[in-house]
């Protein structure tokens, strides 16, 4: 029988103690060679909660699972923010770069349903919307448009999806 935990753990800095240890001691694996697996690809998301399954075989088989923090959560990171505008409209909290906002769509690249780089960017750009961030010192709408009018190809050039 598979048995499959799910946690939320920070970013690299995941340890044996709860959430993790209680659920995976009893079922015979070596936690410590668990948490290190997990530290290691949960790393980039330093600070951030990440969300991860462990699942464990019959023959104490581990694969690890990690999803990505949500696209609101890697902008704060990315920006060094709190939290979003209250007024998105009217008050803008942050400017996020192209690059920024590649690097975050490149982040998602597992959990969305874009093909390309471009549409995955233009994803992340609408999350800028409601929070109050500009994408290069233009609101995030306008950015979406001269993204796809090719305004940012150059930038783009050396990013790879």
């Amino acid at each position: 029988m598979t048995s499959i935990v799910e946690a939320l753990v920070p970013g690299g800095k995941a340890n044996p103690g709860p959430p993790l240890g209680p659920a995976l001691g009893p079922l015979g694996v070596n936690i410590k060679e668990v948490v290190e697996k997990i530290n290691e690809k949960t790393r980039d998301y330093n600070g951030m909660q990440v969300p991860v399954k462990v699942i464990v075989d019959d023959k104490k088989n581990v694969e690890i699972e990690v999803g990505t923090p949500p696209t609101a959560s890697l902008i704060m990171k990315e920006l060094g923010i709190q939290k979003g505008s209250g007024n998105a409209g009217s008050e803008v909290v942050g400017d996020i770069s192209i690059s920024q906002v590649a690097k975050i769509a490149r982040m998602k690249k597992e959990d969305v349903l874009s093909y390309d780089l471009k549409s995955t960017m233009k994803e992340v750009m609408g999350t800028c919307v409601p929070m109050g961030v500009n994408v290069e010192g233009v609101k995030a709408k306008d950015s979406q448009k001269a993204l796809d009018q090719g305004k940012f190809d150059d930038l783009l050039a050396g990013e790879e999806w």
